[in-house]
């Protein structure tokens, strides 16, 4: 079923603001007295009005709720929840960029809070996983061993790690399997020396005997499971929308999306462009990185687009 399919008469559409300092602190704001689930703290936002969209709703509910006017909000997933009295989708923006001073226009108290460890309570429940999330780091490194050898490839790690990569994905086709695993051992030790974390591609028993944090499926793994593999982090390749709402049944944790911009390794291939990434993400409640041609400089490009972040074999090491 279509992710959209799920949405009802009694579903009640939300835009959402994480609205971000350059420190990486969030604004979650107190709901006011009066309110239902008062004394809730949440990010700030608000229902839609009759034929406004979301960033347009968006726009209105931070001038009503903080004083700040938006500048630049760039869409990024959508979730439902259902609470006892109404159903709600969520559609989540990040905020970079706004002019004036937050502050509670309704009474509400607000809050910076660093994502990685939040401090108010109690948070209403829709939003524990949203800052699950948020914390998801935005650049995701593929390994590239075969093009460097393992010994220069392992400098090359270590001093993206030192540059602040903290999402390594572990995907050597060429090794034999003894050499794999020693090479999967390694990049775990080395990346978790730096608070990396690290997911062996498509092999959770190599996952488990290397101590890695999770998992991401290959596509065609990825469409023969019936459920989410019980491991602490779940992510998956896709190429195409019904892949992606394949994910999204099973709750990966987040996708790869693929490939969006010509690339050396396949020139003259077809790909997406971002329009087309654009449209396939409509609506995910899992984060998108767009793979394919892809450079660091480009992160804010791909979030004007949806996704999440950028995915990245070359550009990186």
């Amino acid at each position: 079923m279509d992710h959209a399919a799920i949405q009802s008469e009694s579903t009640i559409d939300v835009a959402v603001g994480v609205i971000t300092h350059a420190d990486g602190r969030v604004l979650l704001a107190e709901r006011p007295a009066g309110k239902p689930a008062a004394g809730y703290w949440e990010f700030p936002g608000g229902k839609f009005e009759d034929n406004e969209n979301p960033k347009q709703a968006l726009a209105r509910e931070l001038h009503e709720e903080l004083g700040v006017e938006l500048d630049e909000a760039y869409p990024w997933i959508t979730r439902d929840y259902s609470y006892p009295h109404m159903n709600v989708r969520l559609h989540l923006y990040r905020v970079l960029r706004w002019h004036g001073e937050p502050h509670g226009r309704e009474g509400q108290h607000l809050s910076w809070e660093d994502p990685r460890s939040v401090d108010v309570t109690p948070l209403l429940p829709a939003n524990h996983s949203i800052i699950g999330a948020l914390n998801l780091p935005q650049i995701y490194a593929i390994t590239n061993a075969s093009k460097y050898g393992m010994p220069e490839f392992m400098q090359r790690l270590q001093t993206a790690l030192e540059k602040g990569a903290r999402l390594i994905q572990v995907r050597e086709k060429k090794m034999m399997p003894a050499e794999y695993e020693k090479f999967a051992r390694e990049a775990v030790a080395i990346a978790h020396d730096h608070g990396a974390q690290v997911l062996v591609n498509g092999d959770e028993k190599l996952c488990h005997d290397v101590g890695a944090d999770g998992v991401h499926l290959p596509t065609s793994q990825l469409m023969q499971l019936k459920k989410k593999p019980d491991i602490a982090v779940c992510a998956a390749s896709c190429h195409n929308r019904g892949e992606l709402l394949h994910a999204a049944e099973l709750e990966a944790d987040f996708v790869v999306l693929s490939p969006v911009l010509p690339t050396a390794s396949h020139p003259g291939e077809p790909t997406l462009g971002w329009e087309h990434f654009e449209a396939l993400c409509h609506d995910l409640p899992m984060p998108v990185f767009a793979l394919g041609g892809m450079k660091v400089d480009m992160l804010e490009t791909a979030m004007t687009y949806s996704a999440h972040g950028v995915s990245l074999l070359s550009g990186i090491w």
